[in-house]
């Protein structure tokens, strides 16, 4: 077990020995996240085969399709793993959100920020990350208002519709990552350790 997963309270099983169906959602994982390996997200559930093709699922369902722009989508993973302070998923997003186009310093400020102003965005998208945040915190307390605000900054209602979604699946990510003892820094995810590649927008 390296430093990474040292306080993981379940059992990672190692690419090497995965075999039958785990092996062949190993092998799907590193297709669908262009990685030449298996993030350790997904190996927090390599015992159960069957939990881990619902998470998978959810990754293309998020990832492959979608209304939004791939680095869109990514921010708001980011932002949903920051407001729920898991530093593992931030890291791993923020590399992702650089893969497809967004800056270094929006990157960097995702760190550090603590609200939608702090980061370099246009109004547009800190309304979307406001709403997202009270999604997070108090899903309860979103208002009708606060959809038409949304609405009223250019987003359609399919966009929020899929946003809404992208944040609450993360939430549950971030849970398990967090629940589970993978989360403890950005340094524990390996893809936030990777150089950005340069790759065109899918």
């Amino acid at each position: 077990m390296d430093d990474a997963t040292a306080y993981v309270r379940v059992p990672l099983i190692d690419e090497k020995e995965a075999t039958g169906r785990l092996a062949e959602l190993y092998e799907e994982v590193k297709h669908v996240t262009d990685l030449p390996f298996v993030p350790d997200m997904f190996r927090l559930v390599s015992t159960r085969p069957d939990l881990l093709e619902v998470i998978l699922s959810g990754y293309k369902g998020i990832f492959l399709e979608g209304v939004l722009p791939r680095q869109t989508r990514e921010l708001i993973c980011a932002w949903t793993s920051k407001v729920n302070q898991c530093p593992y998923c931030v890291g791993t997003h923020s590399f992702f959100l650089q893969v497809f186009g967004g800056s270094e310093e929006l990157a960097s400020a995702l760190g550090a920020a603590e609200t939608p102003e702090d980061l370099p965005l246009d109004e547009r998208t800190k309304v979307l990350l406001r709403l997202l945040g009270k999604l997070c915190r108090e899903p309860y307390k979103i208002t009708d208002a606060d959809w038409q605000q949304a609405l009223d900054a250019g987003w359609s209602t399919d966009e929020l519709l899929e946003a809404f979604f992208t944040t609450a699946l993360f939430n549950f990510i971030t849970r398990m990552v967090d629940g589970l003892g993978l989360g403890t820094s950005v340094t524990a995810s390996r893809i936030s350790q990777q150089d950005v590649p340069t790759r065109s927008e899918s």
